[in-house]
């Protein structure tokens, strides 16, 4: 999560961190916290050597018949105060990680300032926006007039914020995340991935999910989690590791899908594909060098943009503010594509670099060279894109006046060479 040294290093460094994200200050108690078990922690290490030699004055006593009452007396003493010196210690160092693994990542300076959404800056555009003779339509229009896209039968099935595909749309969703995975493993030289779609406590916490999102997750009456997304056990695989630097970086990606609870989301996107509670995502992770992290996070945002160009998507990349940045990332930049039906842009893939906030977390190591000391590896996630979210910005961009849909060329060996969607 954070690296303590660096707290205490330079503690009003961490709170104006914090401040950029509208927190308030902690290094003040966190310190506190670390002096004082450092403290305990030192007259335990006191007490453990008198201990020893205690012992072994005891021992000396007994073999020559010498009297150790007074001896046993101290060391009963010396028993429970390490007792109570040890519980002392464990009680700060969770004190410490509790509120440590509630804080998010630091911000890398080029993140712009900023409350909210609002803040966030346009770095560039791509495409040209489609025009229509007449009103577009919004995707659910044209889906639910096309008697492929069913929102009723999925409510009777599992309630809100699911849906039914049928037909070419089914198989056009499932043309969309073959066409990423493709794209991503043969030239992209991401390794193609199968993971669980649940996992346990631990894969949740080493990749941010928890104790922060609990809420947004679905978890099973066994205690795993079904996942938010392929990062968790992408990013999760290397926990525990210290990989070989030779095999640096890793890329790989997976289509999964993916689960969440939307709560707090009520009201919003009710309508529609846009926020549901399972949907399909193709996830790019990479493991990386702090030195190669920053190239590598230009890299993979580079990777997502290639998906719409292909799919002649008009987008636009976003850095997000500091104020909008995800609690696990350092630096993001979120693609959004342009929606027709709906007039605006909308997310359709966030890139972001985590550093060594998830590495730390889940202990992910790397080893330069032979008997060189291990370092944190970086850890960073893309949406390569959001299937779902895709299929949306298909619809909208490829719709045509008298109901049908035009299938993007590239998405037609996928299609049986299907063209139109009527």
């Amino acid at each position: 999560m954070h690296d303590i040294r660096a707290l205490r290093a330079d503690p009003s460094a961490f709170d104006a961190d914090l401040a950029r994200r509208g927190m308030a200050p902690v290094s003040a108690q966190l310190l506190a916290w670390d002096e004082e078990k450092r403290q305990a922690q030192t007259l335990l290490q006191d007490k453990q050597t008198r201990s020893k030699t205690l012992a072994r004055e005891i021992g000396t006593l007994k073999r020559t018949g010498g009297d150790t009452a007074g001896l046993e007396a101290e060391g009963a003493s010396l028993r429970a105060d390490m007792e109570g010196l040890k519980e002392k210690v464990d009680t700060l160092g969770n004190q410490t990680t509790n509120l440590l693994a509630t804080l998010p990542n630091r911000l890398d300076p080029s993140v712009p300032d900023g409350p909210d959404e609002t803040a966030n800056v346009v770095v560039q555009t791509w495409g040209t926006r489609p025009e229509f003779a007449c009103a577009p339509k919004q995707h659910f229009e044209l889906g639910e007039a096309l008697g492929q896209m069913d929102f009723a039968t999925a409510a009777k099935l599992s309630g809100s914020r699911f849906v039914v595909l049928r037909g070419a749309l089914a198989r056009l969703e499932r043309a969309l995340g073959q066409f990423m995975l493709d794209l991503h493993t043969t030239e992209h030289g991401y390794t193609e991935t199968q993971v669980p779609v649940l996992v346990n406590d631990d894969a949740m916490y080493g990749t941010d999910k928890l104790p922060k999102f609990a809420d947004q997750s679905f978890r099973t009456e066994d205690g795993r989690w079904l996942i938010p997304t392929a990062e968790v056990p992408l990013s999760a695989s290397v926990a525990g590791d210290i990989v070989d630097g030779s095999a640096l970086p890793m890329r790989l990606t997976a289509l999964s899908q993916c689960f969440r609870s939307e709560a707090g989301a009520s009201g919003r996107d009710v309508r529609g594909m846009l926020r549901q509670h399972q949907f399909e995502k193709v996830e790019m992770v990479s493991v990386t060098t702090p030195e190669e992290s920053d190239a590598e996070h230009e890299r993979m945002t580079r990777c997502a943009e290639v998906v719409l160009e292909k799919l002649n998507i008009p987008y636009r990349r976003m850095l997000l503010c500091a104020g909008d940045t995800g609690f696990g990332a350092a630096k993001t930049f979120d693609l959004e594509a342009w929606l027709p039906g709906q007039d605006t842009w909308r997310e359709i893939s966030s890139c972001s670099n985590t550093r060594d906030f998830q590495a730390r977390r889940m202990n992910a190591r790397y080893r330069a060279q032979a008997g060189g000391a291990p370092a944190f590896v970086h850890t960073l996630n893309g949406s390569g894109l959001a299937v779902g979210r895709t299929l949306i910005a298909v619809m909208e961009n490829y719709q045509n006046a008298d109901g049908s849909i035009t299938v993007p060329e590239v998405l037609r060996p996928y299609m049986g060479g299907l063209e139109r969607i009527a």
